[in-house]
């Protein structure tokens, strides 16, 4: 038995930079760190970008802009405040709803050419 620990200390790598562990570790970091820088670009900045375009709908939103929500309801801003945007949805009965920011889609904005409602963005 000490024999065998004998040759099984001689045998034995004697700096962890031998380990195969260690080579395989080493060789794959680069690819790792090039996955995430892509995963990253494709990923998450496209979602900023459209994030950022969102935000600033919101808050370019003007009283009398034509919006349309998430659920589908189209109306007019009467009333846009920090948190909340009041909707005049009917005109024959003046009926309005209050909406939280979140709800709007998307704001259109009548093209001057043909009159005729344009999305402005989504």
């Amino acid at each position: 038995m000490i024999e065998f620990l004998a040759v099984a200390a001689t045998t034995a790598p004697s700096s962890g930079a031998d380990s195969p562990f260690f080579s395989l570790t080493h060789g794959m970091m680069p690819v790792v760190i090039i996955a995430i820088v892509v995963m990253y670009a494709m990923m998450i900045l496209p979602k900023r970008k459209q994030d950022k375009q969102r935000n600033q709908m919101l808050n370019d939103m003007k009283r009398g802009d034509e919006i349309q929500t998430i659920g589908g309801i189209i109306g007019k801003v009467v009333d846009p405040r920090e948190d909340r945007v009041l909707v005049k949805v009917d005109e024959s009965s003046n009926t309005k709803i209050w909406f939280t920011r979140s709800a709007i889609a998307r704001v259109t904005v009548e093209d001057a050419k043909d009159g005729k409602p344009a999305a402005a963005s989504k």
